[in-house]
């Protein structure tokens, strides 16, 4: 049989981040969502402690940790701040990663050690406007001329875009195309590094978001856009691959996220449920609101196990696409209805931003949505059945 049980290195590490999140993350997150202001004081106390390079080898300046390593850390941040969680997660799956899966030793060496250290961000450049879950439809393009690439288009929903730490965004382009047998043009998307500053690369005004108040997002412009031949990420030609591997990853990212989220909902309604007081008991005395946290907990349970399973997979080398899927889409569903659980318990209180389950309440739904809608996991999950 399976064994769930944590190490001590594992639990270590998740205490440690526990105890970080409860005292450092959670007494500034309602200022920087209501001001919806970028954390650095926390995203640099978080590079100190090696969380950004928790899965990367030390010679790249990482922990030598591997991914459920930053699997446990993002459950513990998003019990009690989604922005927060989201930062790493995209800085380390998003961000960091297609260097180290995909770059060369020279860009290895020149950009992860910064990325792991926390000191830079990076942005994972896919989603366009009109290629969401489709991201084959991608339309921005890239020319090789003279020994640069010149890249031209648009993106959106892009984390970490715009920091003042931020470096560059890996960007997918159309790099060439091609006839198929049956008449129809095939694209060639490669990945290209873009950095942060390079002339004709805009980062636009930030997004107006319903939640994840406290994360950086923005739509992105490039309008001829000279960067370096050898900024390509990867094999040319290889991108859309490499990218719907980077997604695998980080569905298991946003899966111990979305369980932390879904953990932490349970967590404030248990502690509230006995504080408050009506008609003479405490109301988790009443099975109304006993049976719905037990509900609460009994879905937060099943996330953790779905991303332990996944993660056990990917770590052991084993396929792991269509349980990196299951965990994705239970964890956030998971998220999303403990969220609204959680302010049903609290009552007007939930409905009142300073408390944390109505910021779960808003932040909760891009987890249906971001790396993966809940309709595309539940394709690749019919895929898999033959269906």
């Amino acid at each position: 049989m399976p064994d769930f049980e944590l190490s001590d290195d594992y639990q270590d590490l998740s205490d440690t981040v526990r105890d970080f999140a409860d005292n450092v993350v959670a007494p500034v997150s309602a200022m920087h969502d209501e001001e919806h202001s970028f954390p650095y004081e926390v995203v640099k106390q978080m590079g100190e402690m090696g969380l950004f390079g928790l899965p990367f080898p030390e010679e790249y300046g990482g922990m030598g940790g591997d991914y459920f390593a930053l699997a446990l850390a993002l459950e513990q941040l998003g019990r009690v701040d989604q922005s927060v969680a989201i930062t790493l997660e995209a800085g380390v799956s998003l961000g960091a990663m297609p260097v180290y899966r995909f770059g060369t030793e020279a860009q290895k060496l020149q950009w992860l050690p910064s990325l792991a250290g926390g000191e830079a961000l990076a942005g994972f450049g896919l989603t366009e406007p009109d290629a969401g879950s489709d991201a084959g439809g991608t339309t921005t393009r890239a020319r090789l001329e003279g020994g640069e690439w010149i890249l031209d288009g648009h993106k959106q929903f892009i984390t970490n875009s715009g920091t003042d730490i931020t470096r560059f965004v890996t960007v997918t382009a159309v790099t060439g195309t091609s006839e198929r047998h049956n008449g129809s043009i095939k694209k060639e998307i490669s990945t290209i590094l873009v950095p942060n500053g390079t002339p004709g690369f805009t980062v636009e005004k930030p997004y107006n978001k319903v939640g994840w108040n406290a994360s950086d997002t923005h739509p992105l412009t490039l309008v001829d856009v000279h960067v370096p031949e050898e900024n390509l990420i990867g094999v040319r030609g290889r991108g859309y691959a490499n990218f719907l591997s980077i997604l695998d990853e980080g569905r298991i990212a946003i899966a111990a996220l979305a369980t932390g989220s879904a953990q932490g909902c349970v967590d404030e309604a248990v502690k509230y449920a006995k504080e408050r007081t009506a008609f003479g008991h405490n109301i988790g005395h009443y099975q109304g609101i006993s049976f719905k946290i037990a509900r609460m907990q009994t879905r937060a349970h099943t996330a953790r196990l779905a991303y332990y399973d996944a993660a056990a997979r990917m770590l052991a080398g084993k396929p792991f696409k269509t349980e990196a899927a299951i965990a994705k889409m239970v964890a956030s569903e998971a998220a999303m209805d403990n969220a609204r659980d959680a302010t049903q318990v609290f009552g007007g209180y939930g409905f009142i931003n300073e408390f944390p389950v109505a910021r779960h309440y808003r932040d909760s739904k891009i987890l249906e949505i971001g790396e993966g809608t809940t309709e595309v996991q539940l394709m690749l999950i019919a895929r898999d059945l033959g269906l």
